[in-house]
């Protein structure tokens, strides 16, 4: 039986934006209507989006970049409309603001259709260490597309797997570290974290204001590049944003074929314990690399990477408590949980919240001293050091490479509802969120039938160039895949027994 078929970057899942917005947003309807059953990407959809399109429609003026594109919005971003942004939780249920987050304008400014909403790892992963990936208690579980029974990572799981699955060509994440990369890796798409302060995060449910940042997840870069050129801007509400203007540009325009030309890549090999077959896919990546003229280093240590994981903890724990607090006080009377410690008062009195995992990591948080603490200060400065300039920036200057690659995550691992995330090796995605700077995955193959994916960092503000490199890659492997749906990749010829005639 086969599980996928390897397309290029050409084709999609997804059908083509060729018809009028309403034609594409009612196609869209359809294929989640079809598809999401048994993948639960989509926590709701938005009933004004045939409105939405049908006013689009009706335009006489320009029509922007994105007109007509259908769009998904992870649900811890807020909308205009009747939708709630809950970060799927119940405590949120009620979170009905009336309002668009300024990337989410910058969407419909472009001429998008802000479809519904995706499922989400709840509050972005971050009330426990045992966590699932993609489960919350408002959206369910999200399912990887390729195979029922395996993750499709988190957080922006939901968004992740729509893509992955067809139902729209382009969907938002937010990642505070991985939570983009991880998901469009494990399903096989497109995945862009952008530089800390390129994105508005006004009127998101947020984590950790160092390190927090929303970014498009797609079919493939050229309409990774279009969504971010509508997202990317300055906001006076988001002091992190004051140079935004100044940095953005026309990412599609910039994208070549020949773009990694005469380019040095810098081959994070201190990045190790992949399994062989990922390792595989990866060395034949790097062939195409060097095929389409990039010089590649290999680059072996990285001087105190051990030491960021410890001091990241304390800032995201730290930040989570004052930002939340921040955040909730701006959400309507409706809501009841203001503070971090209403919201774990709720899920103390709501079965379904903690029916699978706790929430030791809000307690942990809630524990934290503020944004004066010396403790968090000294984190925070050693850790954006260590990933910064004596990480990234000193690896790119040492070695005299443009970006940083290495595979972004291992294949999907089993859903595992008792002992929760078994994800193995973690990937690069560290060093990027740490340090702020964006971080690109494109598809990199399949192995064993999952997709894998290969990430390009580099310094802050290179979203142009890393967006070249990746469509540079993208054009000469052309590895695209369509998923399946199979219910398990272990029930799928190769790995079922081979059942032999008796007597023999």
């Amino acid at each position: 039986m086969k599980m996928f078929m390897v397309v290029t970057a050409l084709a999609t899942a997804s059908s083509a934006l060729a018809g009028t917005a309403e034609e594409n947003t009612a196609a869209a309807i359809a294929r989640i209507t079809a598809r999401d059953p048994a993948i639960h990407a989509v926590i709701a959809v938005d009933p004004t989006a045939l409105d939405q399109a049908r006013a689009l429609d009706r335009m006489r003026r320009a029509r922007g970049p994105l007109f007509g594109m259908p769009i998904l919005i992870k649900d811890n971003i807020e909308t205009l409309g009747p939708l709630p942004t809950t970060a799927g939780s119940l405590a949120l249920a009620a979170n009905v603001t009336g309002r668009d987050a300024p990337l989410v304008a910058g969407l419909r400014a472009a001429g998008a259709v802000i479809l519904g909403k995706t499922n989400l790892s709840e509050w972005a992963n971050i009330r426990s260490s045992a966590s699932i990936s993609g489960w919350s208690a408002v959206g369910g579980l999200t399912r990887n597309p390729f195979a029922l029974d395996r993750t499709a990572c988190g957080s922006s799981s939901g968004s992740g797997a729509a893509v992955a699955a067809g139902m729209v060509d382009a969907a938002i994440g937010t990642e505070t570290d991985g939570s983009i990369t991880c998901p469009a890796s494990i399903n096989g798409i497109v995945g862009l974290k952008p530089t800390v302060g390129l994105v508005s995060r006004t009127h998101v449910v947020p984590i950790s204001h160092s390190q927090d940042t929303p970014g498009p997840m797609t079919k493939d870069v050229r309409t990774a590049a279009l969504v971010l050129a509508a997202i990317a801007g300055s906001d006076p509400a988001d002091a992190a944003t004051a140079t935004a203007d100044a940095h953005r540009a026309d990412y599609a325009a910039a994208l070549r074929p020949d773009a990694l030309r005469g380019v040095r890549i810098g081959v994070m090999r201190f990045v190790g314990g992949w399994a062989a077959p990922v390792q595989a896919k990866f060395e034949a990546a790097l062939a195409v690399l060097a095929a389409q003229g990039a010089t590649l280093v290999d680059i072996k240590e990285f001087k105190d990477r051990g030491k960021i994981g410890a001091a990241e903890e304390l800032v995201l724990h730290t930040e989570l408590k004052a930002d939340l607090n921040a955040y909730l006080a701006t959400t309507p009377p409706a809501v009841k949980t203001r503070t971090l410690a209403d919201v774990m008062v709720f899920n103390r009195a709501t079965p379904r919240e903690l029916a699978l995992f706790g929430q030791e990591t809000f307690e942990k948080s809630e524990a934290t001293k503020g944004l004066t603490d010396p403790a968090y200060l000294a984190a925070r400065a050693l850790s954006l050091r260590l990933a910064g300039k004596d990480g990234i920036d000193a690896l790119l200057a040492k070695f005299n490479v443009a970006a940083l690659v290495a595979p972004t995550m291992p294949p999907a691992w089993m859903i595992d509802s008792v002992n929760g995330d078994q994800g193995g090796v973690s990937g690069p995605s560290e060093h990027a969120a740490v340090s702020g700077y964006p971080h690109l995955t494109v598809p990199m193959g399949l192995v064993g039938g999952m997709p894998v994916g290969l990430s390009f960092i580099g310094p802050a503000w290179s979203e142009e160039r890393l967006l070249g490199f990746g469509f540079a890659f993208e054009s000469a492997s052309h590895l695209q895949a369509v998923p399946r749906s199979t219910p398990s990749i272990e029930e799928t010829e190769g790995v079922v027994p081979l059942l032999l005639p008796a007597g023999r």
